[in-house]
């Protein structure tokens, strides 16, 4: 048994399409002649009873056997020629009777090519229309459908898995050099091309109005006050260094204690006060900071000056890198964890986007119109590449192996039509013969 096709000739000599996949002739395709061989034999015997009959009903009507055997011998000689007529039409669609050179014939090798034109602009102008697309999809509901399915419980499981199996495999196969140039050159470019002043200053401003700043402003007067009070030998070692060299040491001493208590009292005083002229003095300042970076044009260029020095410090870089490895971890981890938060809320989200795609009717008619208007824009938009494949595939067939795969699927149900030639024929010859004869007499 011949299980391939030999080489993918084209009918005519040419040469096949590049690119395209042989065309086998399969086991089941061989099961398929074996049932076309016996029908094939089927209708011969009956070319063959009818020619028997008509033989017997003529010798019978010459040797005065009676008037019924031209009755006989008619629908038997019309029998055999509609068999043979059918005989000559089923077998001229896949090859030459006889082997003769009879125009017309074998029909399949010979026009293969103009029949996959054929078929592949019928499909483009019946199968592939945007209004046949559109009205198909319609019908099928896809919107109602979809969310009816997404809304059971395992459904949503798998999709999440799925999900969760595709995004692992994307992140593997991404490097991470290229992603972290990427996002540190995102990130670089975003924050260079947007000035920060004016949005630190209207923060700064919101934080002084609400008073939220006070918090930072007790937290520092505590800090400070307790390293004083850690630190006195400290603070008057340092007043003392600072005196003049021709004072004497005990002054320098008190001087030092001096400035030291009030320092204390004046930090002491800051931190139990809330009214304090020095926290007065900072909401002051804090208030006209905010507003010279929003107005003030040298505050707002020493601002960006030093936005750029810092983004441009390979320490900056480093983190701004390092963050899309944490990302990464972090991502894989949850999409690998039945229980993680990520998993979790994507399942929930699919199970209440099914819910309201089961019922919702707006919905559904947005995501009916989406899927509509891509399925048209493909068939219009490729039409001519998708029908293109159909004619260039035939074309690309070996015309011999084509015909016998094309008979083998439907040689079948043709050998009926031999079949029915026969009775039909002789049903004829009956019928014309019968009203002739009685015409006649």
């Amino acid at each position: 048994m011949e299980t391939a096709e030999r080489g993918g000739t084209r009918a005519g000599g040419g040469v096949p399409a590049a690119g395209l996949p042989g065309f086998a002739y399969t086991e089941a395709d061989a099961e398929k002649q074996r049932g076309v061989r016996r029908m094939k034999a089927t209708a011969t015997g009956m070319l063959l009873l009818v020619a028997l009959v008509f033989a017997l009903a003529t010798w019978g009507e010459n040797a005065g056997l009676g008037g019924w055997t031209g009755y006989v011998a008619a629908a038997a000689e019309a029998g055999m020629v509609g068999a043979l007529a059918d005989w000559f039409a089923v077998t001229a669609l896949f090859r030459r009777p006889l082997g003769l050179p009879i125009p017309h014939t074998a029909i399949i090798p010979t026009k293969k090519d103009q029949l996959g034109a054929a078929l592949g602009s019928f499909v483009g102008e019946n199968f592939l229309s945007g209004e046949v697309v559109r009205a198909r999809l319609r019908a099928m509901g896809i919107g109602r459908r979809l969310g009816a399915w997404l809304a059971h419980p395992d459904h949503a499981d798998r999709v999440t898995a799925e999900l969760s199996t595709a995004l692992r495999g994307a992140l593997t196969v991404l490097r991470d050099s290229d992603v972290q140039a990427v996002v540190g050159e995102a990130i670089t470019r975003r924050a260079d091309a947007a000035e920060v002043a004016p949005g630190i200053g209207k923060t700064l401003e919101k934080v002084v109005s609400d008073g939220a700043h006070h918090r930072a402003v007790d937290l520092i007067c505590a800090r400070a006050h307790d390293w004083l009070v850690l630190h006195a030998d400290s603070v008057m070692d340092a007043v003392e260094g600072g005196a003049p060299g021709w004072t004497p040491r005990f002054v320098d001493r008190k001087v030092g204690e001096r400035v030291y208590k009030e320092l204390l009292r004046f930090v002491t005083e800051m931190r139990d006060m809330r009214g304090h002229p020095a926290r007065g003095a900072i909401d002051r300042f804090l208030t006209d900071f905010a507003t010279d970076l929003q107005a003030d044009t040298d505050t707002r260029a020493r601002v960006e000056r030093m936005k750029s020095e810092l983004l441009s410090r390979s320490e900056v870089q480093d983190v701004i890198a390092s963050a899309w490895g944490n990302v990464r971890t972090m991502i894989i981890s949850a999409a690998e964890d039945d229980r993680s938060e990520l998993r979790l809320r994507a399942r929930a989200s699919l199970l209440s986007l099914g819910a309201r795609l089961a019922t919702d009717s707006r919905l559904q008619s947005k995501l009916d119109g989406w899927v509509e208007d891509a399925a048209v824009y493909v068939v219009t938009t490729y039409r001519h590449e998708i029908t293109a494949l159909i004619s260039e595939t035939i074309a690309s067939w070996d015309a011999e192996h084509t015909s016998r795969k094309i008979e083998a699927h439907i040689g079948r149900d043709l050998q009926f039509i031999r079949i029915n030639g026969t009775v039909v024929g002789a049903l004829a010859g009956l019928v014309i013969y019968t009203v002739a004869h009685a015409l006649g007499a």
